[in-house]
C-alpha cells in the first residue's frame, strides 16, 4: 500500500492545479467578453502577441479611440471645447515683467494654444467648434479620460446573478495586470514631422530639468498632458513656493538682525563676563552625578539663543500670522482665476471619484434604490460598518498613543544620558576646547532630536501601511469617501508624529520642574528636564531644524531614488537590456505606477511642511527659507519623476485642492495661538520686558542686572541627602532659573511677586497678540475678494459671448432650414402647376 500522506499531497496538488486551471478559464472568458464589449462601443483594439514582448509572456492590448467615439463621449462628459478665439487679452503683463524676463518660458511653451471662448461639446453642432484637425482637436488628457471612462463602465459578464463591469474589477481579480495611457513618446527626443508634437519631450526640456529651477512652470502644458487634477497640484506648489519667498526674505532679515546684534546683547554679555557669569554658581542639573557649574559655561549657548530670541521675534510672529492669511486669500484668488482659464467654472465632481468601489460591491449583500438615479445599488447597513469604525478609531488612537510613548522614551533617554554626558565632558581633557559651546544640554538635545527623527520615520513607515489597510476594512462606498477617510487618518497621525516633540519642548519642557530640594520626577525616577538659563527656545530651534530638514532631505532622496532603482531593475531583466530598443508600450509598462494616491502623499508632504513653517516659526525664522529651497528642488523632482520615471496617470478633473484647503485654514488659525505661546512661554522676551519696565534700577543701561534678577538663590544645606553632589564645596548657595523667595525669607522658595507679574504679562501678551492678529486676518479676508474683479468680468464676458455665438449659430441654422423649405415648397408648386397644364393639354 502507498503512503496515505503522499496520496493526500498528490490529491491536494491536483485540486490546486484544477483551481488554477479554472481561474485561467474564468479570466479568459472575462477578457473575451470585455474586449468584445469594448469593440461594440466603437473602440479599436490591437493585440500584440506575447512572443513579441520582451519577456515572452505578456500580451498587450492597444486601444484606439476613433473620432466618432471621441465626439460621442466628449458630449457625455460635458467637455468644453473652443468655439471662437477670445477677444479678451491675456493678463500676462505686470509692472515687473521686464525684470522677470529670465524667469519666463518661451511663449509657445507657456501658452501652447490661444485662448478661446468655449462651450460644452455636442456632436450635432460640430460645425460650431473650431475643428482644424480631428487628430489634435481633443487634448491628449481628454482622450485618455474618455477611454478610461469607457473602460470603467464596460461590462464583462454576469456573475452570481449580478452584472459585472469596469476595468478596476478586472485589475483587482488579476484578469489584466495593468491598464495605463501611453506617454506621447520618448522623453529624450522630439517627434519627427508629420507626427504630432511630443509633449512629453517638451515637458522634459522645459519643466523636468533641474537647471530650470528658476523658471516658471508650463501649467497649461501640464494640464493638457496630465489633466487638471495633477495640474492644480503643481499650480498650488508653485504659488506656495512664490509666497514663501516673501516670508523667507523677512525671516532671513530677522536672523541677520539677531546676528548683528549678538555682541550688543546685555544678557549674553553678562553671562560671558568672568566677573558676573563666572562668579555665579548654578545648582546641579541632575542628582548626585552632576556637579555645580558656573553660568559662563553657557556663554556660546546664550549668544546662539539671541540669534532666534531677540526683539524681532515678536515682529516675525505677527508677520507670519498676516502672511499665512494673505497666502490663503491670494490662493483663493489664484484658484478662481485657474477655474476660469481651465474651464472649470461649472465643474461637477468627477464620475470616477463618485463611482462605487469594487471592494464595496463585493462585500455588499443588500440592495437599495438610489434616491437620485432610481437604480438599485449595493447597500451596506450601518450596523455592519460600526465594528470596523470602532476598530479604525481604536487603531488610530493606539498609534497616536504609541507616538506619545516613543516621545516619552526619548525624554527618558535624554534624562538618563544627561548625567553621563556631563561627567564625561567634565573629565575628558580632549573636550576642553569644545566644552564652551558643546555643553551637555546641547549635546543631549542634538542626540535626542536625531533619535526622535529616526523614530518618527520608522513609525511613519508602518502606519502608512496600517492606515491603508484599516481604511479598506471600513469598506468606503466611493473612491472619494476612501480618500477622505485616509486623509483624516494620515493627517491626524502625522500631525502627532511630526509635531509632538516640538509641542513638548515649546510648551512643557522646563515648565514643571519644581526647584532644588523639591524637584518633580518622571515616574519617580528621572528628574524633569530643565531649560537652559536662556530658555528652551534654542532647543526648540534645534528640534525643529533637525526634523524639518531631515524629513525634506529624506523625502526628496526617496522620491528620486526609489522609482529610479525599481525602473532600472525592471529594465535590467529585459532581453535587450536597453530601453531604446523595445516598444513604447513595453517601456511604459516597465515604469513605476503613480497610483491613485500618488497626489495624496504629495499634498500630505506639503501640508506637513506648511505646519513646520507656520506653527513654530517664532522659534526659527529660517524655516521659510529652508522650505523655499526644498520646494524649488521638490518641483523639479516631482516633474522629473512624473515625466521620466512613472507611467502616465489617467487624467482627472479637479477645480480645487479639496479637503487640504480646510486643513490649511485650520493650521493657520492654530499657528496664531502656538506662536503667541512660544513668544510668551518659551522665549525670554516677556521676562526681559517686565524687568525693563518694572524692576530695572539703572536708567542708563536698563537691562543691566537682568541675569542676576532672573536667577533665584538656594541654600545648599537644604538639599536632600540623596540628591546633593558627593563632593563638599566651600560655597553655601547656588542659583537656579525661577522667580522664588530667597532662603532667608519667611516664605522661602515660594514664588515671589515678580513671578506673578511675569505670568500676568505673558497672558496679557497672548491675548493682545491673538486679538491683533485675528483682527487683521479677518480684515484682510474681508478686504480681499475670493474672485478677482477682472476674473468676474471675464466670466461674464465669456458667458455673454458664448450665448451670442450659440444664438447666432442656431438662428443661421434655422434660416438655412427655412430657405431650404421655401425653395422646396416653390419647386413643389411649379411641379403641381406643370402637372395641371399637362393634364389640360392632354384633354
Amino acid at each position: 500500500m502507498g503512503d496515505p500522506n503522499v496520496l493526500e499531497m498528490v490529491q491536494e496538488e491536483e485540486r490546486r492545479a484544477s483551481r488554477e486551471e479554472r481561474f485561467f478559464e474564468v479570466n479568459e472568458e472575462r477578457r473575451k467578453e470585455f474586449e468584445q464589449n469594448l469593440r461594440k462601443t466603437g473602440l479599436e483594439l490591437e493585440i500584440e502577441d506575447k512572443m513579441n514582448s520582451e519577456d515572452g509572456k505578456t500580451y498587450f492590448v492597444k486601444i484606439h479611440a476613433p473620432w466618432e467615439v471621441l465626439v460621442t463621449y466628449a458630449e457625455v462628459l460635458g467637455i468644453k471645447m473652443p468655439i471662437k478665439e477670445s477677444d479678451i487679452p491675456r493678463a500676462d503683463k505686470t509692472p515687473f515683467s521686464c525684470m522677470l524676463g529670465p524667469l519666463k518660458l518661451p511663449r509657445n511653451v507657456k501658452h501652447p494654444h490661444a485662448e478661446y471662448f468655449t462651450a460644452q461639446f455636442t456632436r450635432h453642432r460640430q460645425e460650431l467648434f473650431l475643428i482644424e484637425d480631428e487628430s489634435s482637436f481633443f487634448p491628449s488628457s481628454s482622450r485618455n479620460r474618455i477611454v478610461y471612462y469607457i473602460l470603467s463602465r464596460c461590462p464583462f459578464g454576469i456573475e452570481d446573478g449580478k452584472k459585472r463591469f469596469g476595468i478596476e474589477r478586472l485589475l483587482n481579480s488579476h484578469t489584466y495586470s495593468s491598464a495605463f495611457p501611453l506617454h506621447d513618446g520618448q522623453y529624450w527626443k522630439p517627434s519627427e514631422p508629420p507626427n504630432p508634437v511630443n509633449e512629453r519631450y517638451t515637458l522634459c526640456q522645459n519643466w523636468a530639468r533641474f537647471s530650470y529651477f528658476y523658471k516658471e512652470q508650463p501649467f497649461n502644458l501640464i494640464r493638457d498632458y496630465y489633466g487638471e487634477k495633477i495640474g492644480i497640484y503643481f499650480v498650488f506648489l508653485g504659488f506656495y513656493t512664490e509666497m514663501l519667498l516673501f516670508a523667507a526674505i523677512v525671516g532671513l532679515a530677522c536672523f541677520i538682525y539677531g546676528l548683528l546684534s549678538m555682541h550688543d546683547n546685555s544678557s549674553s554679555t553678562e553671562i560671558c563676563d568672568p566677573e558676573i557669569g563666572g562668579q555665579i554658581i548654578m545648582c546641579p542639573l541632575c542628582d548626585v552625578m552632576c556637579d555645580y557649574w558656573r553660568l559662563n559655561s553657557t556663554c556660546w549657548a546664550s549668544k546662539f539663543s539671541h540669534l532666534f530670541d531677540n526683539e524681532s521675534t515678536v515682529f516675525f510672529a505677527i508677520f507670519m500670522g498676516i502672511w499665512v492669511t494673505l497666502f490663503l486669500e491670494f490662493w483663493k484668488q489664484r484658484q478662481a482665476r485657474l477655474e476660469y482659464e481651465w474651464d472649470l467654472v461649472d465643474f461637477e465632481e468627477e464620475q470616477q471619484q463618485l463611482q462605487l468601489r469594487p471592494e464595496f460591491e463585493a462585500m455588499c449583500t443588500h440592495r437599495k434604490v438610489n434616491a437620485v438615479t432610481k437604480e438599485v445599488e449595493p447597500y451596506l447597513p450601518l450596523c455592519s460598518r460600526i465594528p470596523w469604525y470602532f476598530l479604525s478609531g481604536a487603531t488610530v488612537t493606539l498609534w497616536m498613543s504609541l507616538v506619545i510613548a516613543c516621545m516619552v522614551a526619548v525624554i527618558v533617554y535624554r534624562l538618563s544620558v544627561f548625567a553621563t554626558f556631563a561627567s564625561f565632558m567634565e573629565s575628558e581633557a580632549s573636550l576642553k576646547h569644545v566644552r564652551s559651546f558643546l555643553t551637555p544640554q546641547i549635546t543631549t538635545s542634538l542626540t535626542g532630536s536625531c533619535l526622535n527623527f529616526i523614530v518618527i520615520l520608522i513609525l511613519n513607515f508602518f502606519y502608512e501601511r496600517i492606515s491603508a489597510w484599516i481604511t479598506k476594512m471600513e469598506i468606503p462606498r466611493t473612491h472619494q469617501e476612501y480618500e477622505s477617510s485616509l486623509t483624516l487618518k494620515m493627517f491626524l497621525f502625522q500631525f502627532v508624529n511630526f509635531y509632538s516633540s516640538c509641542f513638548y519642548v515649546a510648551f512643557f519642557k522646563g515648565k514643571f520642574v519644581g526647584y532644588p530640594g523639591k524637584y518633580t520626577y518622571l515616574f519617580n525616577v528621572w528628574r524633569s528636564e530643565e531649560c537652559d538659563p536662556g530658555g528652551c527656545l534654542v532647543e526648540l530651534t534645534t528640534q525643529l531644524t533637525i526634523i524639518m530638514t531631515g524629513k525634506q532631505v529624506f523625502g526628496n532622496i526617496k522620491e528620486a531614488i526609489y522609482p529610479l532603482v525599481l525602473n532600472w531593475w525592471r529594465r535590467r531583466k529585459a532581453r535587450t537590456n536597453s530601453e531604446k530598443l523595445y516598444s513604447r508600450w513595453e517601456q511604459d509598462h516597465d515604469l513605476e505606477t503613480f497610483g491613485s494616491l500618488g497626489l495624496f502623499y504629495e499634498y500630505l508632504e506639503t501640508v506637513i511642511q506648511f505646519g513646520f513653517v507656520t506653527l513654530f516659526v517664532a522659534s526659527f525664522p529660517l524655516a521659510p527659507l529652508l522650505a523655499l529651497l526644498n520646494n524649488i528642488i521638490e518641483i523639479r523632482v516631482d516633474a522629473w519623476k512624473l515625466t521620466t520615471q512613472y507611467r502616465r496617470p489617467v487624467a482627472a478633473k479637479a477645480h480645487s485642492i479639496g479637503v487640504w484647503q480646510d486643513i490649511l485654514y485650520g493650521m493657520a488659525v492654530l499657528s496664531v495661538a502656538t506662536n503667541a505661546f512660544i513668544v510668551a512661554f518659551t522665549s525670554d522676551m516677556i521676562p526681559r520686558l517686565v524687568y525693563y519696565y518694572a524692576y530695572s534700577k539703572n536708567a542708563i543701561q536698563p537691562m543691566k542686572g537682568y541675569v542676576n534678577n532672573s536667577l533665584s538663590i538656594f541654600l545648599i544645606a537644604d538639599f536632600p541627602n540623596h540628591t546633593v553632589p558627593s563632593e563638599k564645596r566651600d560655597f553655601t548657595t547656588c542659583r537656579y532659573r525661577d522667580y522664588r523667595n530667597p532662603p532667608d525669607h519667611e516664605e522661602k522658595y515660594f514664588h515671589n511677586m515678580q513671578y506673578w507679574h511675569v505670568l500676568a504679562a505673558k497672558m496679557t501678551f497672548i491675548i493682545i497678540m491673538e486679538h491683533v492678529v485675528f483682527l487683521m486676518k479677518f480684515l484682510l479676508a474681508w478686504m480681499i475678494p475670493d474672485v478677482p474683479k477682472d476674473v468676474v468680468e471675464r466670466i461674464k464676458r465669456e458667458k455673454l459671448m458664448t450665448v451670442k455665438i450659440l444664438h447666432d449659430f442656431e438662428l443661421n441654422k434655422l434660416k438655412e432650414n427655412l430657405r431650404m423649405n421655401s425653395s422646396d415648397f416653390a419647386k413643389h408648386l411649379i411641379i403641381q402647376e406643370n402637372k395641371v397644364q399637362l393634364a389640360k393639354s392632354a384633354t
